[in-house]
């Protein structure tokens, strides 16, 4: 089993950074696919990023890309979420996920393991 506690949300200005943590408990992230999801209210949980294991492949949606970097440090056992130019659009609850696997998925269904979720509020 493994445990994965976000944190890092809050209140931003449009354009503002926030970052992100995920840290794990339970297994050592180093064999887990990790990916970052949001979902916006009366929305579906729509993919932001993920990190295959040994950290050398990413993925982002198309809304995201160039603005937001998903990286982990497997020996503090943590997945961040650096996220700059941020829009009232990225508004939602961001929840990371864990699925043991070396190949990346994007739909939230695979993923077996999350968080609790952290709220990310962009005002205009």
């Amino acid at each position: 089993q493994v445990q994965l506690v976000e944190s890092g949300g809050g209140l931003v200005q449009a354009g503002g950074s926030l970052r992100l943590s995920c840290a794990a408990s339970g297994r050592t992230l180093g064999d887990y696919l990790m990916g970052w999801f949001r979902q916006a209210p009366g929305k579906e949980r729509q993919f932001v990023a993920a990190i295959i294991r040994d950290g050398d492949n990413t993925y982002y949606a198309d809304s995201v890309k160039g603005r937001f970097t998903i990286s982990r440090d497997n020996a503090k056992n943590t997945v961040y979420l650096q996220m700059n130019s941020l829009k009232p659009e990225d508004t939602a609850v961001y929840y990371c996920a864990a699925r043991p696997s070396t190949i990346v998925f994007r739909t939230a269904s695979y993923y077996p393991y999350w968080g609790q979720g952290t709220q990310v509020t962009v005002s205009s």
